[in-house]
C-alpha cells in the first residue's frame, strides 16, 4: 500500500487538530497553540465498532481459509471407533476422507464455523484491543504482561460465543456423523441433551485458550519488536510479512504447548456422538484420568501436527487479515 497505518494515523489524528485548535466566539475564529491539543484521543485512529468490524473479517477468513486442517485434527483426536481417524499419519487421515467422503467432507461443519466465528472474532479483537490500550501496552517498548493479560481476558469473552457453534462444528466433523447439518444438530442436542451440552466444555476451552492467547500473543508481539530491530526499514508495524512471520510462529508455540487440552475439550464436545465415551463431569482431571487409563498418555497428543499445521497459518492469515482491515478502516476515516 503507498501509505502506512501510521501514515493514516496522522492525518486522522491532524484533522482531529485542526478542528479543535480554533473555537468561535460571536463569529470571530480565535487559534489555540496546537500543542496544547491532547493528541491521541482514537487508538490507531479507530472506534470500537472498527475493531470489531476488523476482528470479525479477520476471524472469518482465518477458519474458512484452514477448515479442512481442522477437520483433520478432529478426526485424529477422536478414536477411530468414536468416528475418529483410523491412521495416524496426516497424508493417510486426509486420503481416506477424500476417498470415501469427497472433498465435501472435509468441510464438513464449515457453516457453524461461519456462524461462531464472525462474531466470536469481533468481541476478540475489540476487547484485546481496548485491554492493551488500557494497560499500557500501546506505549513505546516491550510490554508483554500488558499483552498476555489482555489476550486472555479477550479469549474468555469470545469463547463465551464460539462455543456452542464450535460443539456443533466438532460434531458434524466426524465420520458417520448422525446429524444432516447446522439446524438438525442444534435442535436434536437442544432436545436431547438441553442447552448444557453446548457449554459442557467451556471451562476446558478457557483453560485450555488462556494460556494458549497469552503465549500467542506475548510471542507475536515480541517477534514484531524482535524484527523491528533486525531491519528497521523493512519490518514496521505495516509490513505484511511481520504479521505472518510474528502471527506463524506465535501460533505453532501456542498450539503445540496447549495440545492436550484441546484434546480434552474435543472429546467432551463430542461425547456420547458415534460411540465415543460419556464423561460423568465435565472436570478436566476427570476426563483425562479417563483418556490415559483407556489409551495411555500419548493420547493427549493426538493431532498434534495438524493443530500445529493449523495454527501456524491461520494466526499469520489472521493478523495480516487484521491489519490489512484496520489499514482499510483507517484509510476510510480520513476521506
Amino acid at each position: 500500500m503507498a501509505e502506512t497505518a501510521s501514515e493514516l494515523r496522522e492525518q486522522i489524528l491532524l484533522k482531529e487538530n485542526e478542528q479543535k485548535a480554533s473555537t468561535s466566539y460571536d463569529g470571530n475564529e480565535r487559534s489555540v497553540p496546537r500543542k496544547e491539543v491532547v493528541v491521541e484521543e482514537l487508538h490507531d485512529g479507530l472506534s470500537f465498532g472498527q475493531f470489531m468490524i476488523a476482528g470479525s473479517v479477520a476471524g472469518m477468513v482465518e477458519h474458512m481459509a484452514m477448515f479442512p486442517v481442522d477437520t483433520l485434527k478432529t478426526r485424529m483426536q477422536m478414536l477411530a471407533s468414536a468416528g475418529g481417524s483410523s491412521h495416524s499419519g496426516l497424508g493417510k487421515s486426509l486420503l481416506s476422507i477424500v476417498k470415501k467422503e469427497g472433498a465435501f467432507g472435509l468441510y464438513r461443519g464449515i457453516g457453524a464455523m461461519g456462524l461462531g466465528a464472525g462474531p466470536a472474532h469481533a468481541v476478540y479483537f475489540s476487547v484485546y484491543e481496548v485491554c492493551k490500550e488500557k494497560l499500557g501496552g500501546n506505549k513505546s517498548g516491550h510490554h508483554p504482561l500488558a499483552h498476555a493479560v489482555s489476550g486472555v481476558t479477550a479469549t474468555i469473552a469470545s469463547d463465551a460465543v464460539l462455543t456452542p457453534m464450535d460443539v456443533v462444528k466438532q460434531r458434524l466433523q466426524l465420520r458417520s456423523s448422525p446429524y444432516q447439518g447446522v439446524m438438525d444438530c442444534i435442535t436434536r442436542m437442544l432436545k436431547e441433551e438441553g442447552i448444557r451440552a453446548f457449554y459442557a466444555s467451556y471451562r476446558t476451552t478457557v483453560v485450555m485458550n488462556a494460556p494458549f492467547t497469552a503465549v500467542h500473543f506475548a510471542t507475536y508481539e515480541a517477534m514484531k519488536k524482535a524484527l523491528s530491530g533486525i531491519s528497521p526499514d523493512s519490518a514496521n508495524e505495516e509490513n505484511l510479512l511481520v504479521h505472518i512471520m510474528a502471527g506463524g510462529t506465535a501460533g505453532a508455540l501456542a498450539s503445540a504447548v496447549t495440545t492436550p487440552l484441546d484434546v480434552v475439550k474435543t472429546r467432551l464436545q463430542c461425547q456420547g456422538v458415534c460411540g465415543a465415551d460419556k464423561f460423568t463431569s465435565s472436570s478436566i482431571g476427570n476426563v483425562v484420568q479417563m483418556i490415559v487409563s483407556k489409551e495411555g498418555p500419548t493420547a493427549l497428543l493426538r493431532g498434534l501436527k495438524p493443530r500445529m499445521l493449523f495454527h501456524a497459518p491461520a494466526a499469520a492469515i489472521c493478523w495480516s487479515t487484521y491489519e490489512a482491515s484496520k489499514i482499510f478502516l483507517q484509510h476510510w476515516n480520513t476521506q
